[in-house]
């Protein structure tokens, strides 16, 4: 290594261990009374950069735009030179899955109109996300116009209305059985993007997933009676020449998302001619929290890479 390479991969390391200053939060939307937000990091003093967008996960059931658990990921845009915006979303059951997907993409408008303000520069567009944030990253690839310049899944999925998601799913029947009436009282009855601390909203995931009814509790659809309803909401079906470059991160010992979500989604973009890059983590779980540290940080290093050399 001469000195040149070894004073950039110091000054990496040294971003990479740094905490973030805090965000901005900005409110993008109001609706049904419920105000929608978004944390902006990295907003330059002077000139504009481009903007990772991060899609949180939690199976559009729970979770928020509070980036902690995906620290080694913010760390690595901001390392990679971008501004960092996270959104929230409105949450299911409470909101159905064509409202959350209007939700994102409304998220992208107001940050092409606030381009001057957080000096960002709006063409140069690039997302990624984590589980159903992955499935949400994998929608706006043919859902938002423009379209982003590169996308990143991690541990995403393509299809929403496959027997994995539409029946019980063995690894989830393996814990205490959810009753009904526990898993209503865990969510409410009025829209929220931003569910409050300490509450119990994955009861309601793990009794969707116990009985094989996500898709109907999320989407209000039946996959097994209105299959075609789903084209809109499956990015595996949605696959086009003009789709961006993708690069899709999975473990294989994933027993929330299968693998083969991610190997599907590869195979497709590889038929249909688009770019993409499909990084299969032995052994690694939902999350890849099982793994290393040091293989995390070289795979979000990877990821932060592939959208920065397309952008």
């Amino acid at each position: 290594m001469n000195r040149r390479d070894f004073l950039v991969s110091a000054v990496t390391a040294t971003l990479l261990r740094a905490e973030p200053e805090p965000p901005r939060t900005f409110v993008y939307k109001k609706a049904d009374g419920c105000e929608i937000k978004a944390d902006v990091f990295g907003i330059p003093a002077v000139s504009h950069k481009p903007v990772a967008v991060w899609i949180h996960g939690g199976a559009l059931i729970f979770g928020s735009r509070k980036l902690s658990p995906n620290a080694r990921m913010l760390r690595s845009l901001l390392a990679g030179g971008f501004t960092v915006i996270s959104i929230d979303y409105r949450l299911a059951p409470e909101t159905k899955l064509p409202a959350i997907v209007e939700d994102v993409q409304d998220a992208f408008r107001w940050i092409r109109k606030q381009a001057d303000t957080l000096h960002i520069e709006p063409e140069r567009v690039a997302v990624c996300g984590g589980s159903a944030g992955g499935y949400l990253t994998l929608m706006t690839g043919f859902s938002v116009n423009p379209r982003p310049k590169a996308l990143v899944s991690f541990w995403g999925y393509g299809d929403i209305a496959g027997r994995w998601y539409s029946r019980p799913d063995p690894f989830y029947l393996k814990q205490a059985a959810v009753p009904r009436d526990e898993a209503v009282a865990a969510v409410g009855k009025l829209p929220l993007s931003e569910p409050p601390e300490n509450n119990n909203r994955s009861q309601f995931y793990l009794y969707c997933r116990q009985q094989g009814i996500w898709p109907k509790e999320v989407a209000g659809r039946d996959p097994d009676t209105e299959d075609r309803w789903f084209d809109s909401y499956c990015p595996i079906r949605n696959i086009t020449r003009e789709y961006p470059p993708t690069m899709l991160v999975h473990g294989t010992e994933d027993t929330d998302v299968p693998h083969e979500q991610s190997t599907a989604m590869a195979e497709r973009l590889r038929q249909v001619g688009v770019e993409q890059q499909f990084v299969s983590v032995p052994g690694g779980g939902h999350g890849i929290n099982n793994i290393s540290s040091d293989e995390q940080d070289r795979i979000y290093r990877e990821a932060a890479a592939f959208l920065m050399k397309r952008v």
